[in-house]
């Protein structure tokens, strides 16, 4: 799959989460590079969702604001040693991922943050 296939199909995906999963997200984004995991062996990080804190935290001020990133390079090369790789199926999962990040971020909760440090428990580290 192309980056502009890529792009179109999560743009396709956004329009039909329902609107109240979206409110007081700034956006949703496909940036074309790989992101390794920075203390992990060979893991991608496929998306991620990026919160600037309160108003107050360090100065964030307005900025940017919450917004939700895709990372097609991970999903090529995941997709590469994988030949059952689903590019839709991982996409969904990915963004749908995300955007309960950013829905537990606006109720203050972490629990996926919380299952996440746990799954990662399980990844191959850097020695």
């Amino acid at each position: 799959m192309t980056f502009e296939q890529f792009t179109s199909l999560i743009a396709e995906m956004v329009d039909e989460i329902p609107a109240e999963f979206l409110q007081g997200l700034g956006g949703v984004h496909v940036l074309p590079e790989a992101r390794l995991e920075p203390d992990f062996e060979d893991v991608f990080r496929m998306g991620e969702y990026l919160d600037p804190g309160s108003p107050d935290f360090l100065g964030a001020g307005e900025g940017l604001g919450r917004q939700v990133v895709l990372y097609y390079g991970s999903f090529e090369a995941i997709a590469e040693d994988d030949p059952d790789f689903d590019w839709e199926d991982e996409a969904w999962e990915t963004l749908t991922h995300e955007l309960r990040h950013h829905v537990e971020s606006l109720a203050g909760e972490d629990r996926l943050v919380q299952e996440d440090v746990e799954d990662a428990r399980g990844f191959p580290r850097k020695r």
